[in-house]
């Protein structure tokens, strides 16, 4: 089993309490992003993918390496599709996991506002990451984590 951060967009926060994980359990981490991502020094379970710059490079290295019963983190709502798809874990840097049941509902809603931005409607941006997003991450975290190594199942 492998932890993939989607860590382009990974906040800060987030991947301290990845590495923290990495740690403690000893599990095989990779960052992917399309720019050179500082290690966390004297982690030898933390390892960082560096791919070429264009739009979704990334999540496609993660959609192509990930395998059933693997956990990543994003927050990117296609490739969480795709990975859902392939029974990976899949949680987002605020906590919530995507699901089966979910993913179509985040993907539809998604597409929606997506459509707005297009035709010029303001939308807002995402809500800032404070300590509770913080702590409600590295709950999720610790119980996906929990169930993949007990070799659960994804979106349960």
């Amino acid at each position: 089993m492998k932890l993939w951060i989607d860590a382009d967009a990974a906040p800060r926060d987030v991947k301290e309490i990845v590495y923290r994980a990495a740690r403690r359990l000893e599990l095989q981490t990779v960052l992917v992003a399309n720019q050179r991502l500082p290690l966390p020094p004297g982690n030898p379970f933390v390892s960082a993918v560096r791919v070429e710059g264009g739009p979704d490079v990334a999540d496609r290295h993660i959609a192509d390496s990930a395998e059933p019963g693997d956990v990543a983190v994003t927050a990117d709502i296609p490739l969480a599709a795709a990975l859902v798809g392939k029974q990976v874990f899949v949680i987002d840097p605020r906590g919530d996991e995507y699901s089966p049941d979910s993913i179509g509902e985040r993907l539809a809603v998604r597409d929606f506002m997506d459509g707005l931005r297009g035709a010029g409607v303001e939308t807002g941006g995402a809500r800032p990451y404070g300590e509770r997003e913080k702590k409600a991450f590295a709950a999720a975290l610790d119980r996906v984590l929990t169930r993949a190594l007990r070799g659960g199942r994804p979106g349960r």
